[in-house]
């Protein structure tokens, strides 16, 4: 049975990773939070959020270049993310009637069509590059990434998280899934994708032996109003 969890390998070259590592040490970058505040009894980390900051956009960009990647390959493979949450409807190409959106339907879109799609239905969330120090940070809570945190209901459009290793030279440091029994271990240039729901509950694990560095996120649902359009 599918976890959900996917790693797209080799997405980012390792060499461009070790750079944006060696230019985050050499950045301002303020105690990691979680979404209630800053608690370091559940997770220490060293943070930048990059989105908000133009003289990042050349890390950024890259990124997100990989993270679509990754993602028309997740939608590919789990074509339910988009097509069941969503009654879509889609005008065939040889102009017949308008029809619901079927899984078949989104499997066998080509890529523009697929990123199309994603940009109509899709977004971004902002970019946390973090590291966590060797023998003493970490994220060991317990926690997932769908919560009723704040009164526009942001946190509740997040439909997947991402992970993108920045290097593997420690140890343990996995990222571990806590209903999947699975861990993943960090590997240069990769990209991990899985739901944010209580269903994939996961922590980081502390590494050993050297920093971990990543770049992590989401992609949340646009909202309703520029997915149907206004009522009224």
């Amino acid at each position: 049975m599918p976890d959900f969890i996917e790693v797209y390998e080799g997405l980012l070259d390792p060499d461009w990773c070790a750079a944006v590592c060696r230019r985050f040490d050499a950045s301002a970058h303020v105690e990691g939070r979680v979404g209630g505040g800053v608690y370091p009894e559940l997770k220490k980390s060293r943070d930048l959020d990059i989105s908000s900051r133009p003289e990042w956009s050349d890390v950024s960009g890259p990124l997100m270049g990989a993270v679509l990647k990754a993602l028309l390959a997740y939608l590919r493979t789990y074509p339910y993310a988009l097509v069941a949450p969503l009654m879509l409807e889609f005008r065939p190409a040889d102009g017949g009637a308008p029809r619901r959106l079927g899984a078949g339907d989104l499997a066998a879109m080509d890529d523009a069509g697929l990123v199309a799609l994603v940009q109509q239905l899709l977004r971004p969330g902002s970019i946390n590059l973090q590291r966590y120090t060797a023998g003493e940070g970490g994220y060991p809570y317990w926690h997932c990434e769908l919560y009723p945190r704040d009164a526009n209901a942001e946190t509740l459009h997040r439909t997947l998280l991402w992970t993108v290793y920045l290097n593997e030279d420690f140890d343990e440091g996995e990222t571990e899934f806590l209903y999947q029994r699975r861990r993943v271990v960090p590997k240069t240039g990769s990209v991990l994708i899985a739901p944010t729901a209580f269903t994939h509950t996961h922590r980081g694990n502390r590494p050993v032996g050297g920093d971990k560095y990543i770049a992590t996120s989401w992609i949340l649902f646009n909202r309703a109003e520029q997915i149907f359009g206004r009522a009224g």
